[in-house]
C-alpha cells in the first residue's frame, strides 16, 4: 500500500472512499475497469491518510445532518483496515457530529466497529449493507477468495439485527453459467429472510464487464472454469451488460420472495431509504424520557 493526501473526501452525494483498490480478489470486480484510471496496481492500496481530518472539516461545516455513505467503490474493511483503522476513525467522527452512516462491505471485520454503529444508530441511523452473490461456500471461495464467505456474512447480518441495526443486501453480480441458478438465488434469499433484512438491491441477474475488469475476469475463468472464457466471448462478445439466460425466471422468484416476506425489493425505494436521514429521531428518543 501507499499513502496520499487527498484534496477532498465527500462526493456531492455525501459518499466517501477512504481507500483506492482492493485486496479481496473478487474475480468480477468492476472497480478494476480502465475507466477509473488507476495509476498503480489494484492490490497496491492507495490510502487517503488525511481522510479523517477532511471528513471532520466537511461535517463541521454542513448546515444539515445527512447520511454518509462508504463502500461503493472500495471495501472499507479490507485487510489494511486492521492496521490503519481509518474506517473506525471516520465512524467516530460521524458519531461525534450526529450524522448517519450507510456502509457497504463483504467483510466480517465490520463487527469490530459494532459499538460505533450502535451509537450512531441510537442518535441518527446506521445501515449495514452486505454483498451476497454465492450460496455455495466452495464456489464463493473461488469467486471472492480473500474475504469471508457468504455464510459468515449472513451471520454478520444476524448480529446486526440482534443489535437493532437495519441491513440491506446487494444481490449482485450473478454470473451466467456459474451462479445464475434457482438453487443459488433461493439460498441467498433464505439468508435474507432469516436475517430480516430491510431490502435487497438487485440489478437483474447478470454482470457488467468492461476493459480492465473483463480481462481479469476471463483470466480467472481460464484458471477455474476451463472453456467458459470462450463460451462468454462467443455469446456476449465485448458487451458491457452480460445478462443471464435465466434472468426472467430468477427475477420472478426474487420479487415473489420479497413480497411474501415484507422485504423491500424495489431498488429505488431501497436507495431512498439509504439516503434518508431520520430528522426527528433525536426528538423521538428524548420524548421517551
Amino acid at each position: 500500500m501507499h499513502f496520499v493526501d487527498a484534496k477532498g473526501i465527500l462526493s456531492a452525494q455525501n459518499g466517501m472512499n477512504l481507500y483506492r483498490g482492493c485486496t479481496h480478489g473478487c474475480i468480477y470486480c468492476d472497480s478494476r475497469s480502465a475507466c477509473y484510471q488507476f495509476t498503480h496496481d489494484f492490490e497496491d492500496i492507495e490510502v487517503k491518510q488525511n481522510a479523517p481530518q477532511l471528513l471532520e472539516t466537511a461535517l463541521r461545516s454542513k448546515r444539515k445532518k445527512c447520511m454518509i455513505g462508504t463502500g461503493a467503490m472500495c471495501d472499507p474493511y479490507m485487510h489494511c483496515e486492521e492496521q490503519l483503522g481509518l474506517t473506525r476513525q471516520c465512524l467516530e467522527i460521524i458519531d461525534r457530529y450526529g450524522f448517519g452512516v450507510a456502509i457497504q462491505t463483504k467483510s466480517d471485520r465490520i463487527l469490530r466497529d459494532l459499538d460505533l454503529l450502535k451509537s450512531i444508530n441510537e442518535k441518527a441511523k446506521s445501515v449495514v449493507q452486505m454483498t451476497l452473490t454465492t450460496y455455495d461456500e466452495d464456489l464463493c471461495k473461488i469467486l471472492e477468495p480473500n474475504v469471508c464467505t457468504t455464510k459468515r456474512r449472513f451471520e454478520v447480518l444476524e448480529i446486526m439485527r440482534e443489535n437493532g441495526i437495519p441491513t440491506v443486501v446487494w444481490l449482485s453480480p450473478i454470473l451466467p453459467f456459474i451462479n445464475d441458478t434457482r438453487e443459488n438465488i433461493e439460498g441467498i434469499l433464505e439468508y435474507c429472510i432469516r436475517a430480516k433484512v430491510y431490502g435487497i438491491i438487485c440489478f437483474d441477474m447478470g454482470v457488467t464487464l468492461r476493459q480492465g475488469d473483463r480481462e481479469y475476469f476471463y483470466k480467472a475463468l481460464d484458471k477455474h472454469f476451463p472453456g467458459l472464457h470462450e463460451k462468454y466471448h462467443r455469446k456476449y462478445g465485448y458487451a458491457y451488460g452480460i445478462p443471464s439466460d435465466n434472468n426472467k425466471e430468477l427475477m420472478r422468484l426474487f420479487h415473489q420472495r420479497c413480497r411474501e416476506n415484507q422485504i423491500e425489493g424495489n431498488m429505488n425505494k431501497v436507495f431512498e431509504y439509504l439516503h434518508a436521514f431520520p430528522e426527528n429521531k433525536g426528538y423521538e428518543q428524548l420524548s421517551l424520557f
